[in-house]
């Protein structure tokens, strides 16, 4: 009776077993650490503002140029300053713009074109306005700066 007892006993009745488990929980803190850095991080810096570039004056602009006026509102002015001094005129639309730069640029086919656009006006109305600039054949295009 004895020696079947102790047989039994040590093969399943209540020897200790080994569990094969993985333990999760150090993954789990592992993890969490990790998603609360990544959701730190981006809230020090924001995306949607853009440090551009100071520009600063290499040359001294040309002394007859077409000057067209960009306003944040929307609204555009196209003149002529230099000898030839013409006052700035508003326009209602770009195409009215468009077709004045063209008078101007035919009567005065070496003047370059100076764009003045407000540190609040779109960034894709100006790249336009130099693109429809550059497709009348106008090549000196530039940027006015303060």
């Amino acid at each position: 009776m004895g020696s079947s007892f102790n047989s039994g006993g040590m093969r399943g009745g209540r020897g200790r077993k080994f569990k094969s488990e993985i333990n999760v929980v150090p993954y789990i803190d592992v993890m969490l650490v990790l998603l609360i850095i990544f959701m730190v991080m981006p809230s020090s810096n924001n995306p949607s503002v853009v440090d551009l570039p100071n520009a600063e004056k290499t040359t001294k602009p040309p002394d007859d140029y077409i000057q067209i006026v960009l306003k944040p509102n929307g609204s555009l002015s196209i003149g002529v300053i230099g000898k030839q001094q013409l006052a700035p005129e508003t326009e209602p639309n770009r195409d009215a713009l468009l077709r004045n730069l063209r008078g101007l640029h035919e009567s005065n086919p070496d003047y370059p074109v100076l764009i003045a656009g407000d540190k609040e006006s779109k960034y894709d109305d100006v790249i336009q306005l130099i693109s429809e600039a550059k497709k009348m054949g106008i090549n000196r295009v530039g940027l006015a700066t303060k």
